[in-house]
C-alpha cells in the first residue's frame, strides 16, 4: 500500500488512493470514489460514492465531499466548510444521485473555513473563497470572493497575485 489510512477510518471497497495520499482519523471513503496523489484529509472526513479528487489537495477537518462534488488538482477545502448536493432536499422525497447537482473546484481554488458551496456551480481556477462565505453562484478564475451571499472583491491586488501563479513553476510541482 503506497498511501497512508489511520487505523480509526474505513475505506469501502471498489475504491482508488493515489501514492502519497494521507487519511487520518475517523474519516470514511466510500464506493467508487477516487482519490489522487499526494492528497491529505484531516479527521472526520467523508468522501462520499463516486467523487473524484485530483493530485496533491488538502481537505482539512470536518468536511463532507458529497456525491456530485469534484476536486480537480490543488483544490484546498478549509476546516468545516460545506458542500451540499441539493438545491430542495426533503427528506421525505429523497432524489437519490440522478437529483444531485454537479459542483466542480478547478486546478487550484481554496475554500475557507466554514464556507458553504451551494450545488451545481464551479470555483475557478486559483479562485479563493474566504472563510464563512456562502457560495450561490458560479465563481471566475482567480476571483476572490467573501460575504453571505459571497461577492467578488475588488481585483486591483488580487491581480498581482494572479501574475504570480501564472509566472511560478512550483504550482505546478509537488
Amino acid at each position: 500500500m503506497s498511501y497512508f489510512v489511520h487505523e480509526s477510518s474505513f475505506i469501502d471497497d471498489n475504491v482508488k488512493i493515489g501514492k502519497g495520499t494521507k487519511i487520518w482519523h475517523f474519516s470514511h471513503v466510500q464506493s467508487g470514489a477516487e482519490i489522487g496523489e499526494n492528497c491529505s484529509f484531516g479527521q472526520n472526513v467523508n468522501v462520499s460514492n463516486n467523487v473524484k479528487i485530483g493530485n496533491g489537495c488538502k481537505v482539512q477537518n470536518n468536511v463532507s465531499l458529497y456525491e456530485g462534488v469534484e476536486l480537480e488538482d490543488y483544490v484546498f477545502c478549509g476546516p468545516s466548510m460545506v458542500f451540499t448536493n441539493d438545491l430542495t432536499p426533503r427528506a421525505k422525497y429523497p432524489k437519490g444521485s440522478a437529483g444531485y447537482k454537479k459542483t466542480v473546484l478547478h486546478t487550484g481554488a481554496t475554500i475557507g473555513a466554514n464556507a458553504t458551496v451551494v450545488c451545481g456551480h464551479e470555483i475557478g481556477q486559483w479562485a479563493m473563497v474566504a472563510a464563512g462565505a456562502v457560495v450561490t453562484k458560479n465563481v471566475k478564475p482567480y476571483a476572490l470572493m467573501a460575504g453571505v451571499p459571497a461577492k467578488q472583491m475588488d481585483l486591483r491586488v488580487w491581480s498581482q497575485t494572479k501574475r504570480k501563479f501564472s509566472m511560478q513553476s512550483m504550482w505546478k510541482k509537488v
